[in-house]
């Protein structure tokens, strides 16, 4: 195959895998994101890659090559178009008009789907068009379907690193988009010589009289394939295929986002090592087609050894960390409150890389070598599997689109039924580690039918290799670890010393730490959150604006963590009405767990208060929402780098819970950068502020610190606390004898530019302060 269309289809996979990781950010900013938006997100955007995947196998198969590469360049633009103005849709549009209505999950479903189907089905015809247009001869058709394959894989692999680690944190959102149409406009300019081409070349079909729309082909010399298998349940293997492929890749992620310390770069690092697996193992499969004259048999194997691997090796991890001394850095890096500052890494790894500084090592291991060993060699047999498929499937060129297309959207319609049962159910059953138990056991229907098969044409080699892999995955199943196991091996303890809460919306781990205070470490998907017992910056947080403000009824708190700032909250009695917003369900959960091993006060206080209620869900979602206005309205403490972040530090949100105060009263953040604090200041028009912790209000803030102090006495509100063991008095004093910086409507805000948006959130992908 000509270099041209692989360049040109790299470009594509490239600018697609930007669009995905931009666009599913917009998206929830309008639907939330909670795990069941977050699902429905993918999910519509698979079913728009189908049906384009349909369109294109059936528009690819009555079109002559140059037609069906023009169909191509003009897919390209179309998703050029789309691209360019998309965030005027996504946010302007959708978020900005219609996220104040209240919609059912069904109709967010379809707003999602509609949205996505434009630019996911032009995607979705690429592949078909682009393959039927190149091949000339059937024998071609596997080739050069691998190759296109791989080449769109290496570019998507490629766009999630660069969109990660360049563009958005150069360019921001918006930009990115268009920078990514951009690239469209090229792809769509690269097939003008391929059109010239096209119309000097007559298409040659040796196989023109060979119809065989119901059993597989033969290899290249025209050999039959003994496994003879229908065209339908090969759709229906490869949709299995997908289904294990893409739960496989919830698990694996959700295992490494803990293990990593998810920041707001975890997740395009991570699905640029799972494509580049994908992408490279297409690759090598398109080597092996000249080599095998099996590749129906050599599919099964490589699907068989898919589930086995992902097992034994989260098996050998959870044995050998703490046991085995080449890992011991790992579990200490497990046990630790902080993550890892990844952006500073980088740079510190680009240095050494130009020459200077010294090789970020731990670096190196978090974030290339321990998901290339827990992920690479599978998704290479994934990737690898597809040109073999293609071999033993397509044997007539006049139905070349038709199979490709249809063999994708089956595997697309396999992974978002894995992405609905994993994410949405699997996991809250199941767990993290029951859930790779389960797909452990799917991955065993490979080779139970690959032993049917076998079986029935005699081939007692293979049938025997088949039985080994059923072995193999029986012994794989009997040794994995237990879901406690699993996330204390990862959190640095061991089970007696963990709480263990998980679903589809993230993980909760409670470390109890012997002898040392704080007693207990809450941790959310592995990151460090707070402590028990209560007694430090979130209980300030909390506290301070309950007691600056004269008169308050009602309040929300967004982020329950061990739930310090909510019961410094609560220490004010007059308070009616709290509601604690959690976007991870089993946090509540797992606190409840620690109550009944330890009668800690300050849990008694904010699991059994009638004025507390807790509800699930995206707190900036619910605030947006919510029937009435608050009193307070106050988000826990979260790191300005953490994955999304940025919805809780942009102007955008500091907007929102403005418009949702009553009046009179105050919005409160933590404001651990400059940055968080200009976006802060530039929206409210008072603002009391203590540099890390910060109140806004639309009327003046009637601050006095003895009215301050006199409220702390009331004895009911001493009662709280002292329950707890934390001395309030002394720790809202530390705030109180300072001097705030107060502003007011008319102050000068003009240095406070350089600020945090929905469109940018320049702390979240750790852009540099610009100073004057």
């Amino acid at each position: 195959m000509h270099p041209l269309p692989g360049l040109i289809f790299f470009a594509s996979g490239f600018a697609a895998l930007v669009y995905q990781i931009v666009w599913q950010r917009l998206l929830v900013i309008f639907a939330g994101s909670d795990v069941h938006s977050a699902t429905i997100i993918v999910a519509a955007f698979m079913a728009g890659l189908g049906c384009g995947n349909l369109a294109g196998a059936q528009l690819a198969d009555r079109l002559p090559a140059r037609l069906n590469l023009a169909a191509f360049a003009a897919a390209e633009l179309a998703i050029a178009a789309f691209g360019f103005f998309s965030a005027d849709l996504y946010y302007r549009l959708l978020y900005q008009r219609f996220a104040h209505l209240a919609l059912g999950v069904e109709a967010r479903a379809a707003m999602l789907f509609v949205s996505l189907l434009w630019p996911t089905f032009f995607m979705g015809v690429s592949l078909p068009l682009l393959a039927k247009a190149l091949t000339t001869r059937i024998q071609q058709a596997a080739r050069i379907t691998g190759s296109l394959y791989a080449c769109n894989t290496a570019g998507a692999a490629a766009g999630a690193f660069v969109a990660t680690w360049s563009l958005l944190p150069a360019f921001g959102l918006e930009r990115t988009l268009q920078i990514s149409a951009g690239i469209n406009v090229l792809a769509a300019i690269g097939a003008v010589p391929l059109l010239a081409r096209a119309g000097r070349q007559v298409a040659v079909n040796h196989d023109a009289g060979a119809r065989d729309a119901e059993t597989t082909a033969g290899d290249a010399t025209g050999t039959r394939e003994p496994l003879r298998v229908r065209f339908a349940a090969w759709a229906a293997i490869y949709a299995m295929s997908g289904f294990l492929a893409l739960s496989l890749e919830i698990v694996w992620f959700r295992l490494l986002g803990v293990m990593l310390k998810s920041t707001a770069s975890t997740f395009g690092t991570l699905l640029s090592i799972y494509l580049t697996g994908i992408g490279a193992g297409a690759a090598i499969g398109t080597q092996l087609l000249r080599r095998t004259r099996e590749p129906a048999h050599w599919f099964f194997v490589f699907q068989a050894a898919i589930a086995v691997y992902a097992g034994v090796a989260v098996a050998l991890l959870v044995a050998g960390v703490g046991r085995w001394s080449g890992l011991a850095w790992l579990s200490s890096y497990f046990a630790t409150y902080e993550p890892m500052d990844a952006r500073a890494a980088m740079h510190q790894l680009a240095g050494w890389l130009s020459g200077g500084g010294t090789l970020p090592s731990q670096f190196l291991l978090l974030y290339l070598m321990l998901p290339a060993a827990l992920i690479l060699p599978p998704t290479l047999l994934m990737g690898a599997s597809f040109p073999l498929l293609m071999k033993a499937v397509q044997t007539d060129l006049a139905r070349l689109g038709r199979r490709i297309g249809g063999l994708l959207t089956a595997n697309i319609a396999g992974s978002a039924l894995g992405s609905i049962v994993t994410g949405w159910v699997s996991l809250g059953w199941f767990g993290s580690a029951g859930t790779l138990r389960l797909l452990v056991a799917v991955g065993a229907l490979f080779p139970l039918a690959g032993l049917a098969l076998a079986a029935r044409t005699r081939h007692r080699r293979r049938a025997a290799l088949y039985a080994a892999i059923v072995a193999a995955s029986v012994v794989t199943l009997l040794s994995m670890p237990s879901g406690a196991a699993l996330w204390a091996t990862f959190h640095g303890a061991t089970p007696p010393f963990v709480n263990v809460g998980e679903d589809g919306s993230g993980t909760s781990v409670l470390r109890t730490v012997p002898g040392r205070e704080p007693g207990v470490v809450v941790f959310a998907n592995g990151v460090g959150q707070s402590w028990i017992p209560y007694g430090g910056i979130h209980t300030v947080l909390g506290a301070l604006p309950a007691f600056i403000h004269p008169h308050p009824r009602s309040a929300a708190v967004i982020g329950l963590g061990s739930g310090d700032t909510l019961f410094g909250l609560a220490g004010r009695q007059e308070l009616e009405r709290i509601t604690c917003v959690e976007i991870i369900r089993p946090q509540l959960a797992t606190l409840g767990d620690l109550l009944e091993r330890w009668r800690y006060p300050g849990l008694v206080e904010i699991l059994n208060d009638p004025r507390i209620a807790h509800v699930y869900g995206d707190g900036r979602m619910h605030v947006r929402l919510a029937p009435q206005p608050y009193d307070i309205i106050e988000a826990d403490a979260l790191r300005p780098t953490s994955a999304y972040s940025g919805l809780l530090y942009s102007d955008a949100y500091f907007s929102l819970i403005r418009d949702r105060l009553a009046p009179g009263g105050l919005a409160v953040s933590w404001s651990p950068t400059a940055r968080v604090h200009n976006t802060f200041v530039s929206v409210f028009p008072h603002v009391v502020s203590y540099g890390d912790i910060v109140i806004g209000s639309n009327q003046p803030i009637a601050f006095d610190a003895d009215s301050v102090r006199r409220r702390l006495q009331d004895p009911r509100a001493r009662s709280h606390y002292a329950r707890a063991f934390v001395d309030i008095g002394p720790l809202v004093d530390g705030y109180l004898a300072r001097t705030p910086r107060v502003f007011g409507p008319h102050d000068d805000r003009s240095a406070f530019a350089d600020i945090n948006t929905d469109l940018f959130p320049k702390d979240e992908f750790s852009v540099p302060l610009k100073t004057h």
